[in-house]
């Protein structure tokens, strides 16, 4: 559905004519028209009035889509990958237990045989097994480069706020000790810096386990 066919929606839905729209948003009635019609679109200082007009949010009004239907299609999402990754990796293991089991087989049903040769026996045997191990090595490698990526990516989110902190904590430290000359006191300052530091730390773990919870 196009723009034009939302507002023109929108504003039906509202029992509201062309004339009153226009009146409310400071246009006139051809310009409701010309939006309704995709005609023009509305200036970006009008986006806000419309919602406000018409009880709906930025992203309805753009997207069509509501709020909570957005947060749904990413929730479905995740879910959508975890559960991916989990059979992804019940295949990995199944998949590589049953090499065993055939690699086991394999020296119980050759071994008899005189015509085989040992050594061939025993190099498919570890083959067989090498695969295996190949399979399972592989796939917990990439879910520890993955767990990696989210746990550089919460560091440097730490990182930038402490850069923030740093940063306000040394202007209001010269600013202060200038005005005052006070240096010999406002080195205090850095130990409510420090305690600043941990309070925040503590509360992004917070809000990482809760994060995790969800």
């Amino acid at each position: 559905m196009s723009l034009g066919n939302r507002l023109y929606n929108l504003r039906k839905n509202k029992n509201i004519s062309q004339e009153e729209a226009a009146e409310k948003l400071g246009v006139t009635r051809q310009t409701i028209s010309k939006w309704e019609t995709d005609q023009s679109l509305p200036d970006f200082d009008k986006i806000l009035p419309l919602c406000v007009l018409y009880e709906i949010t930025t992203e309805e009004l753009l997207t069509g889509r509501k709020k909570e239907e957005s947060t749904n299609k990413i929730e479905t999402g995740v879910m959508e990958e975890e559960k991916a990754k989990k059979k992804k990796t019940a295949l990995v293991v199944s998949s590589s237990v049953f090499l065993y089991f055939i690699a086991v087989i394999w020296i119980i049903v050759v071994e008899p045989l005189d015509f085989i040769n040992d050594n061939l026996m025993i190099g498919i045997f570890l083959l067989i097994c090498a695969i295996a191990t190949v399979l399972l090595v592989f796939h917990f490698m990439s879910i520890a480069k993955e767990e990696d990526k989210e746990k550089k990516r919460k560091e440097k989110e730490r990182e930038k706020y402490d850069g923030l902190i740093a940063l306000v904590f040394t202007c209001i430290y010269l600013l202060i000790s200038f005005l005052t000359m006070a240096w010999h006191i406002t080195w205090i300052l850095w130990i409510v810096y420090a305690i600043v530091i941990e309070i925040v730390h503590i509360l992004l773990g917070m809000k990482e386990c809760e994060d995790e919870r969800e």
